[in-house]
């Protein structure tokens, strides 16, 4: 892209890694994190001169609202997610297997990643071993949502259910018991939920 000032462009690098990393664009208080200043103010200028240059788009009142544009766009697809390591983050570099041609939109709401299923204890409501599970990546559950959550160190796919203080994680095979969590004791992450499952990718 032309025409862009230096810091125009290392905010739109930080933009295009940040999307490729985690799945999603940073808000402007990370981007001012990165750039090294305390005021969010001239980063919103430099974004809205982006804007103006057509190399992003606004979205208003979204704390992530910016939107990559034409060939600055991410079209590699979604990330396949396969063996999470203890401890570290699950869009963690290591952890990318693969891109799934695939838009984010299919599914409702959007996907973030695709994260490769192990074991067959979701194979009650058809997630199998292997299968690619559709994840939205979000921090928060309602009861019976079938979830991606962290604990301790294992990311697990189970349903969600929460009574005050304890949190079930109910697995979809008679084989497997449901996990019990003293949130009080405990510490239990929803890292998403599921919106879609494909087979035989």
């Amino acid at each position: 892209m032309k025409n862009l000032t230096k810091r125009q462009a290392q905010i739109l690098a930080f933009i295009r890694n940040e999307v490729a990393a985690n799945g999603m664009p940073p808000t402007v208080v990370e981007i001012a994190s990165a750039m090294g200043v305390s005021s969010t103010h001239g980063i919103r200028q430099h974004l809205q001169a982006l804007a103006r240059k057509g190399a992003v788009e606004l979205i208003p009142n979204a704390s992530r609202g910016i939107k990559l544009l034409g060939d600055l766009a991410d079209d590699s697809g979604l990330p396949i997610v396969g063996r999470v390591a203890a401890g570290s983050p699950i869009l963690a570099e290591e952890h990318i297997e693969h891109y799934c041609q695939i838009n984010s939109e299919f599914f409702m709401p959007n996907a973030n990643y695709l994260l490769r299923v192990q074991g067959e204890s979701m194979s009650g409501v058809g997630i199998m071993d292997g299968d690619l599970l559709a994840v939205h990546q979000t921090p928060t559950a309602e009861n019976g949502q079938i979830v991606v959550a962290r604990l301790g160190d294992e990311v697990t796919v189970k349903r969600f259910q929460r009574r005050g203080n304890i949190a079930y994680l109910h697995a979809e095979n008679p084989d497997y018991k449901a996990i019990k969590i003293n949130l009080k004791k405990q510490r239990l992450d929803i890292e998403g939920v599921a919106v879609g499952v494909l087979r035989n990718y």
